[in-house]
Order: structure tokens, then C-alpha cells, then sequence
């Protein structure tokens, strides 16, 4: 079954659970900002969503600096946000 993007409802709904999470211009990926305490927390926090990534089969685009970890997600074989993306911002919200 191939991958698609969520339609505009389904979208306005998902988002609306996830209201820390922005989305882009396109519409295409979902981003939010994590700060921590340090780096090692910073480090701790990625370590934990690398394992969620691997489990779901879906990496994020992310970067670190210090105290603060970026991540990004879209779904790159469907051009777009899909509910692979959703998935795992529920899981990553849950580690925070």
C-alpha cells in the first residue's frame, strides 16, 4: 500500500493534537524546538527518539546544538506529512 500525504482535514485534525509542533509554509513537514538543562540531556533525549525512529522505521531530520535539539519530519517517499510522521511525534511528545 503505497504512502500518502494527509489531506487538508486530516492534517487540521492531527495538528491539533501536536500544538507545539509547526507547520511548514508547503505543508510538507512538521518541526518543533526541544531545550534542555545541557548538552548531555540534549544527547539523552536524541538517544531515546533514535530508538523510536528505528522501532517506527522512520527517521527524523534533526540537529543539535548544546541544549537544543531541532527535529523535522516529513515522509520524503510521499512527497509530504503523512500519518508515519504523526506516529512519531506522538512517540517523541511521550519522551519528553
Amino acid at each position: 500500500m503505497p504512502i500518502t500525504p494527509l489531506s487538508d482535514a486530516e492534517r487540521t485534525v492531527e495538528l491539533a493534537g501536536l500544538s507545539q509542533w509547526h507547520l511548514s509554509p508547503d505543508w510538507k513537514s512538521i518541526s518543533r524546538e526541544f531545550r534542555f538543562q545541557d548538552f548531555a540531556e540534549a544527547f539523552a533525549f536524541m538517544t531515546r527518539v533514535a530508538g523510536l525512529a528505528e522501532e517506527q522505521d522512520h527517521h527524523p531530520e534533526w540537529c543539535n546544538v548544546y541544549n537544543k535539539v531541532h527535529i523535522t519530519l516529513t515522509t520524503h517517499d510521499a512527497s509530504g506529512l503523512t500519518q508515519r510522521d504523526i506516529r512519531l511525534a506522538r512517540a517523541i511528545e511521550g519522551v519528553v
